[in-house]
């Protein structure tokens, strides 16, 4: 039975975009036959539940410290010392959920965007992106896609308007590094302008509809061409 090409994320679009649409449908190919086996979820609902709930931080350690497979519990438990260093000083006035929305790429494709929340501290609202990948995270025109698509999405929520964009980055330099947090201002990223915004989503839309045409010609019990494994870290969309 083929594969179901899912639609990826704001986020992953932007990472998985390249300058040619073939590329773009090697890429999603291989993630709808050898996708990742784990989600950063847990993580987004620690923050939440800090937040809002002042849930301390051992008690979150102690949650991460029983997720059963070693790799995955490693990998979180590196992260979790950044998420209490920043989230440990905020100390938000109230915490609102963002509604999940979808940007239309395209008549037939549309990209999700599920914001994991917004709070308002010392007066100003923050919209914090968390970006839990340890490698290759978001750089260049990849974010500056981002980056500019988020900015349009957000202008049209009234509560969203006027709130500081920042993307915390909890990647690590190299292999061989650990993990660090960025915090980096929206506003310092640079826009696309429209043609090249509309150039770049094009190129991701023909991509796209390659992958699905690709995976929706395969039979059932042929194998895919593309049988290169992804590293769970470099392209995780769940």
């Amino acid at each position: 039975m083929a594969k179901q090409l899912k639609v990826p994320s704001l986020q992953h679009m932007a990472r998985i975009w390249r300058p040619d649409a073939e590329a773009i449908r090697k890429v999603l190919v291989r993630l709808a036959t050898h996708g990742p086996s784990f989600s950063y979820a847990p993580l987004f609902k620690i923050v939440h539940e800090m937040l809002v709930f002042k849930t301390p931080y051992e008690v979150s350690v102690e949650a991460v410290r029983r997720t059963k497979r070693d790799d995955v519990r490693e990998n979180f438990l590196g992260i979790m010392p950044l998420i209490n260093e920043y989230f440990s000083r905020v100390r938000p006035s109230f915490v609102h959920e963002v509604t999940p929305r979808l940007y239309s790429l395209s008549r037939d494709i549309q990209v999700p965007f599920a914001p994991p929340l917004m709070y308002g501290a010392g007066g100003t609202v923050v919209f914090p992106w968390l970006s839990f990948w340890k490698s290759n995270p978001l750089e260049g025109e990849a974010l500056s896609l981002f980056v500019t698509i988020v900015e349009e999405l957000i202008l049209q929520d009234s509560d969203l308007e006027d709130a500081q964009f920042k993307i915390l980055d909890f990647s690590a330099k190299d292999s061989r590094s650990q993990r660090e947090l960025s915090v980096i201002q929206a506003s310092d990223i640079p826009r696309l302008n429209p043609e090249r915004k509309t150039e770049m989503l094009a190129v991701f839309a023909e991509g796209y509809r390659l992958a699905r045409d690709h995976l929706q010609g395969i039979s059932s019990g042929e194998a895919v061409s593309e049988s290169v494994l992804i590293n769970e870290e470099q392209m995780n969309l769940f």
